[in-house]
């Protein structure tokens, strides 16, 4: 869990909690693969227990009362942050899950949602770098050493360009999908991630590159 709990960017009490009885749909996304996770409603007090708890915590309309997601199955949802809508009547809660979010056990309530397979990635090699198990190649890649790493990256490139050069389309997404997949190894390698390249692309795209 967060050591910090991030604060909102608007004031709580000019939110339209009049519009809905006292109560504001918040939609919940994985704040990594920016999946949609699931719809819930939070009145003051449960958005005052998110803010203070930074666990994601809904007014449960069937059990009347505060419903903190996670608090029987363990899977809660960590509070990344909360932003509210142009009318202030409904919430986007970005969150971090730790486990399935629906009760079905799978990781969103929304069959079809969208998510973004450059963070799915990212989140597979991070759990590969952390767990090590035995016959993942991932695995036996971290543990060869930087260097290797780094001379696969290289490869990689290498197969990129020739693919643009003489392949098919095909060839050329297979070949770059090894380069990206072997570049989030060597990040993660440094103690980084496919994120942080994310955020300089960002500050790149802020400032008009």
């Amino acid at each position: 869990m967060s050591e910090s709990i991030p604060s909102v960017a608007f004031a709580v009490e000019a939110l339209a909690w009049d519009k809905q009885n006292g109560l504001l749909p918040a939609v919940v996304q994985d704040a990594d693969t920016l999946r949609v996770l699931m719809l819930g409603y939070m009145d003051r007090a449960a958005l005052a227990a998110t803010l203070a708890s930074g666990r994601v915590t809904f007014y449960s309309r069937s059990k009347q009362r505060l419903w903190t997601k996670g608090e029987s199955s363990g899977h809660v949802l960590e509070l990344v942050a909360i932003v509210a809508d142009c009318d202030g009547d409904a919430l986007l809660v970005r969150a971090r899950p730790h486990g399935p979010t629906c009760h079905r056990g799978t990781p969103s309530c929304f069959d079809a949602a969208p998510t973004s397979e450059f963070a799915e990635l990212d989140a597979i090699v991070a759990r590969r770098s952390a767990e090590r198990p035995p016959q993942s190649y991932t695995t036996k890649l971290l543990e060869s050493g930087l260097a290797r790493i780094a001379q696969k990256v290289g490869e990689e490139g290498v197969e990129v360009a020739l693919a643009a050069v003489t392949g098919e389309a095909t060839a050329l997404a297979d070949e770059a999908a090894d380069l990206v997949y072997h570049l989030a190894v060597l990040l993660h390698a440094r103690g980084l991630s496919l994120r942080e390249v994310g955020a300089v692309l960002a500050a790149r795209r802020g400032g008009g590159a």
